[in-house]
């Protein structure tokens, strides 16, 4: 990225809107204590007037990891521009890089959601015409989740990319399999803390999402790891008014469980298409195939 631009909620874009000679800037984006990070790309000959592809990438991740740069790059090829968010993991300006595990943990799976509002609300204030979402893995149920309970006139389309799924019981296998303490345990103990006003208060964890030896507070223990239908993404389709589309890999073994769980899921407004031969990551031509599919979708 060669320019950075900050702003607070409700100072307008002038030099992007106005015209298309900085076609690419690293936005940073003012919410309460902590600033938002986000890639801006314009295609040849876009303002952000025309639209955008607002991105989201997956679990403790950040926005310019392969997959995500890959789709940036391809849509941009193909006309499209994109503002690929960097989840704040509750720090301030938070690095493009894997979360480092050896932090408090005290952000939560929705506070996703409040984010993709606020850059949501910024691209208005941009004068953007319409928006797409568009995540990938635990993004892809979060921008389902922002459209079946938030939605926004600006909300065009919504592009769900191997999006997560959650079963209760697996949740539970995996923890104990994994970090060797019954995941019931931890809960009971998270709970008692939220109950009594103390959601703050940070737990040593034998495990916290994919860190071993964790830190994580009592809250976010429970947004992580509750049973919560919303965090299977074939629950979230149905209030979905806007056109979704769903892409699968046929060799994803990390959400093994979406083609069975979408089936006899009929919606007039869903598009469900597979990658023959991708993972979970569309790596390589994959990716050109992924957006391939979701450009004939969008149709702008």
């Amino acid at each position: 990225m060669g320019k950075m631009l900050r702003f607070t909620q409700g100072i307008g874009f002038l030099l992007m809107v106005a015209g298309t000679s900085l076609q690419a800037a690293e936005v940073m984006l003012k919410q309460g204590d902590i600033e938002l990070r986000a890639d801006l790309e314009l295609a040849e000959g876009k303002s952000v007037k025309e639209g955008v592809v607002l991105m989201l990438h997956g679990t403790l991740a950040h926005n310019r990891m392969e997959i995500m740069q890959n789709v940036a790059e391809l849509l941009k090829d193909n006309g499209y521009n994109t503002l690929n968010i960097n989840l704040s993991y509750a720090l301030d300006q938070r690095p493009s890089q894997m979360l480092d595990c050896s932090i408090e943990h005290q952000h939560k799976h929705e506070d996703a959601v409040a984010e993709l509002e606020a850059w949501m609300r910024w691209l208005k204030e941009q004068g953007a015409s319409k928006v797409a979402l568009l995540g990938h893995s635990r993004g892809g149920n979060q921008v389902a989740w922002f459209a079946a309970e938030k939605d926004s006139t600006l909300l065009d389309k919504v592009v769900m990319v191997a999006p997560a799924t959650w079963d209760s019981n697996k949740a539970t296998t995996d923890y104990e399999e994994r970090y060797k303490k019954p995941l019931a345990t931890v809960m009971t103990e998270a709970q008692k803390l939220v109950d009594a006003g103390k959601g703050n208060t940070v737990m040593e964890l034998p495990g916290f999402v994919y860190c071993e030896k964790a830190k994580a507070t009592a809250d976010a223990v429970i947004s992580y790891y509750r049973d919560d239908k919303r965090k299977n993404t074939p629950d979230l389709l149905s209030p979905i008014k806007k056109p979704m589309l769903i892409v699968m890999g046929s060799a994803d073994a990390v959400v093994a469980d979406l083609p069975s769980k979408l089936e006899g899921i009929k919606q007039d407004n869903l598009t469900i298409e597979t990658v023959e031969g991708a993972d979970h990551f569309f790596l390589d031509l994959y990716a050109d195939e992924l957006v391939e599919k979701t450009t004939h979708f969008l149709d702008w």
